[in-house]
């Protein structure tokens, strides 16, 4: 009796592995020609998508030359890039633009040393530390930071990091007799609100890359004696190096880009960049002048875009060399 029904058993489980694999082979077969069609118009698709993405970088970079390349050839390269004086609209004109150029350099390099170093390590608190409560309450507070408008930052640091920097500028230079008092709007004033700006930037970005990190490394390393904050700085963010070093370069450019938030608590004055200086950057110089200026003052403001572009791709070039050296070495 046993032997008859497991033989049964055995029929029933051998008719049904060969009906399944008849209904997948006449499925498979069946839509061959629909998935062939599919694969093509996909292909052509993402193909198209390339193109498009490789023709608006050329576009804008041909744009770019045009709109702002004419202004140096009038102004002269080497006055305009090397000048300190900006007066587009005085009798004589002058377009000198070094100080706005190193006023973007120094002010987005400080953002940077402030904010990466905070950034990477409440994304590491995130990732590594924090328990799984903790993790879902600050991750929300950090989406929050990166939604909230650029402008909303100018207005808390004109309303809150201004008065400080004025209180300690009056106390640093009560007695001087040849320093501007600026109210606190000045460069120190700029740094620390493009640093809060490109937090949640980088602390995204860096959390994505080190949950990214296999476990096991990290088990490895635990395995070999190695303490969790060893664990996390010689195992877990040199494994996320390329994801951290993306994360950076995307907080670059977010403050290499800012204008509404800076312009508001700078003081949008072209000046040597001191600390307490009221200092003017690229974007700032675009944003104030461009809805009056008209021929050479309007091709200057170009140029100074066109300035601007250069510096985003430099940095760019910089980054993707970096990787790959890394990526060489590692190999």
């Amino acid at each position: 009796m046993e032997k008859t029904i497991s033989l049964s058993s055995k029929g029933a489980v051998e008719g049904k592995v060969g009906s399944s694999t008849a209904v997948r082979n006449m499925s498979v077969k069946g839509s061959n020609r629909s998935k062939s069609f599919a694969e093509v118009f996909m292909s052509g698709v993402f193909t198209v998508c390339g193109f498009a993405a490789v023709a608006a970088v050329i576009a804008i970079t041909v744009y770019m030359l045009i709109s702002g390349v004419p202004a140096i050839f009038k102004v002269g390269i080497a006055e305009m890039l090397f000048g300190t004086e900006w007066a587009p609209t005085a009798a004589e004109p002058s377009f000198g633009i070094a100080y706005i150029i190193l006023t973007s350099v120094l002010g987005t390099a400080a953002a940077i040393v402030i904010g990466v170093p905070v950034g990477l390590l409440t994304a590491v608190f995130m990732s590594e530390v924090a328990s799984k409560n903790v993790a879902r309450v600050v991750k929300p507070a950090v989406e929050l930071l990166a939604g909230i408008p650029s402008i909303v930052y100018g207005l808390l640091g004109l309303l809150l990091i201004n008065p400080l920097m004025g209180n300690l500028e009056r106390t640093i230079f009560a007695n001087s007799k040849t320093h501007v008092m600026n109210g606190g709007a000045n460069l120190i004033s700029a740094v620390l609100v493009l640093a809060i700006m490109i937090l949640p930037t980088v602390i995204n970005s860096s959390e994505t890359a080190l949950r990214a990190v296999p476990m096991h490394m990290r088990q490895a390393s635990l395995a070999l004696g190695a303490t969790p904050t060893q664990t996390i700085f010689k195992v877990t963010i040199p494994a996320a190096k390329s994801g951290i070093i993306t994360a950076i370069v995307l907080g670059i450019g977010r403050a290499v880009g800012e204008a509404m938030a800076i312009v508001l608590v700078s003081g949008n004055t072209v000046n040597v960049p001191l600390p307490f200086n009221s200092v003017r950057f690229l974007t700032t110089g675009i944003v104030s002048e461009m809805g009056y200026a008209s021929g050479l003052h309007r091709q200057a403001l170009f140029t100074i875009g066109l300035v601007l572009f250069a510096f985003i791709m430099i940095i760019n070039i910089i980054i993707n060399k970096i990787l790959k050296d890394g990526g060489s070495n590692e190999r």
